[in-house]
């Protein structure tokens, strides 16, 4: 038969978990058996090469469910049914869906920092920002080929900046600080130059993680805090001033402060009243930074849309 589509996945896929499953890899044996998909469906690849129809679809159907908060990820391509979900499948549901998903409060808060590009927050200290809108309405035939491709890629970054986050998660402190002074530098910041970020020492850096120079001579120093914090810890107001008075005792007027949680109403509200140029970068931004910089990302795949050359026909008669 037919490969089923990621939302008919979803209920198979998380009782596979409840099962025990570890991943999507020890889902797709028994998702090809309970669907009688043939050996050749199940071979089939998606158009960039780079895995199966089957797999990817359970894949989605995994993150959607994720998403929802019905699976957890405790570490890198290993996932487990939460009690959430357990209790979903007590229900005994025909079938999960969008549509049931969308009673979830994490799921809609996915969905919506997928319409605004992952960042709500205003531009601060030059660095770049966008509140980009897209309609995520499901792929169908009231959607042009390219309102389809704007949405499933839209959709496709979101997912792209959770994985990065849960990565920088199991990332040393030392290894995360240096991640930060590589995107600021591949930033612009340094003159490009990776000789022009420092890192500090690991004991003593007085709430100092690194320090960048805004240029290549090295006129004038950003100064780095970077704080690898679980998404349900936020960045507070004290450890913002902690950070402007390391800044005070250096004599530096400008900083970064990075984190891969957020920080809270309190933080943010104290930097409008201190003289010193500091931006903070929550865990989104920090996602859709690296992602637009292409730090710790890669193409894998990419495709041409061509379109008519209006130039090369403009001197056509007849």
């Amino acid at each position: 038969m037919a490969i089923p589509d990621y939302e008919t996945l979803m209920l198979p896929v998380l009782r596979l978990f409840a099962e025990g499953a570890p991943n999507v890899a020890a889902c797709v044996p028994s998702l090809q058996k309970q669907f009688d998909i043939s050996d050749a469906e199940a071979a089939e690849l998606i158009p960039s090469g780079r895995t199966t129809v089957l797999q990817s679809r359970a894949h989605w159907a995994r993150t959607y469910l994720s998403k929802a908060g019905l699976l957890a990820s405790p570490r890198r391509n290993h996932h487990e049914i939460t009690d959430l979900g357990r209790q979903v499948i007590a229900s005994s549901p025909t079938k999960i869906d969008n549509e049931l998903l969308a009673g979830f409060e994490g799921f809609t808060e996915w969905i919506e920092r997928s319409r605004q590009g992952g960042d709500a927050e205003p531009p601060q200290g030059g660095l770049p920002a966008t509140s980009i809108i897209v309609d995520l309405t499901p792929i169908d035939e009231r959607q042009t080929p390219e309102d389809a491709m704007s949405a499933a890629a839209s959709l496709l970054d979101a997912a792209l900046r959770d994985e990065l986050l849960g990565v920088l998660q199991q990332l040393s402190p030392q290894r995360f600080e240096r991640l930060i002074i590589d995107l600021l530098i591949a930033m612009g910041y340094g003159g490009g130059d990776l000789a022009n970020g420092l890192m500090t020492k690991a004991t003593g850096d007085g709430g100092i993680d690194g320090i960048i120079h805004e240029d290549a001579l090295g006129l004038d120093a950003v100064y780095v805090q970077a704080k690898r914090y679980a998404p349900e810890n936020k960045v507070s107001r004290p450890d913002v001033q902690r950070f402007i008075g390391s800044l005070t005792g250096e004599g530096a007027t400008k900083g970064v402060f990075v984190t891969t949680s957020d920080f809270s109403k309190d933080a943010h509200d104290y930097l409008t009243r201190v003289q010193h140029r500091v931006v903070l970068i929550n865990g989104q931004r920090l996602a859709r930074l690296m992602i637009q910089h292409g730090v710790g990302v890669r193409v894998r795949q990419t495709y041409r849309i061509q379109s008519i050359d209006e130039d090369y026909f403009a001197d056509v008669t007849g």
